[in-house]
């Protein structure tokens, strides 16, 4: 039978597992090369030239933002036979909304694409739970095994967090400048996201289901 082109699911025997640390550098790295570039625009483009024809550094941090996200995707096909859902989600609106950017040298498109892809997370977890799955475990479960209910209650809290996070982006980059708005980016919602995640430890360890021992 042909592998599957996105992932398995949570439960399937056949999926294949990769590397939590492995899974976060794919992950986080495309945006920390998106913070790198935007700050190091000039030192980039002295160091390789023809980069310059993209314009100033976000639109360069858009250019390299975009190449990081589908060389990331590449890997995990690689590694797994399957494309990630949501990175992949985030990955289309990197393309669509960095192309735009690039193609109207408009930076309102790349400081939109959060707004859109948070909320695009939330209505997808909340919307799975009106339907009676928890689709969190496809992002989660190579690091937890929770029980039925642990999933629901830990999609539903996820699901309104990106809810919140699509909102805080609007408010900074509509009241900021484009270099605070790529800090708080990073540096900003990468710490609340882990504040968030560690709140969640009481329910994840009241629900985790132990793995059975032996053969």
């Amino acid at each position: 039978m042909a592998n599957h082109i996105f992932e398995r699911d949570p439960t399937d025997p056949k999926r294949k597992e990769m590397n939590p640390l492995l899974k976060l550098a794919l992950e986080l790295g495309p945006l920390l090369i998106f913070f790198f570039a935007n700050a190091r625009g000039e030192w980039i483009v002295a160091q390789f030239p023809a980069l310059g024809a993209l314009g100033g550094p976000i639109f360069l941090a858009t250019g390299l933002f975009m190449a990081a996200t589908a060389i990331a995707l590449a890997v995990s096909w690689v590694l797994t036979r399957s494309l990630p859902i949501m990175p992949l989600v985030s990955g289309v609106v990197v393309f669509v909304f960095g192309a735009l950017t690039l193609y109207l040298h408009n930076d309102t498109f790349i400081k939109m694409k959060p707004t859109i892809v948070n909320t695009l997370f939330g209505a997808l977890l909340l919307g799975g739970l009106a339907f009676g799955k928890s689709l969190l475990g496809y992002v989660f479960d190579s690091a937890f095994k929770l029980d039925a209910e642990g999933w629901r209650k830990l999609t539903l809290r996820w699901g309104l967090f990106f809810l919140f996070l699509a909102v805080v982006n609007e408010i900074v980059w509509r009241s900021f400048s484009t270099d605070a708005w790529v800090a708080f980016k990073v540096w900003g919602i990468m710490p609340i996201t882990l504040v968030f995640t560690m709140s969640q430890m009481p329910l994840i360890m009241r629900h985790t289901v132990e793995e059975p021992s032996g053969k």
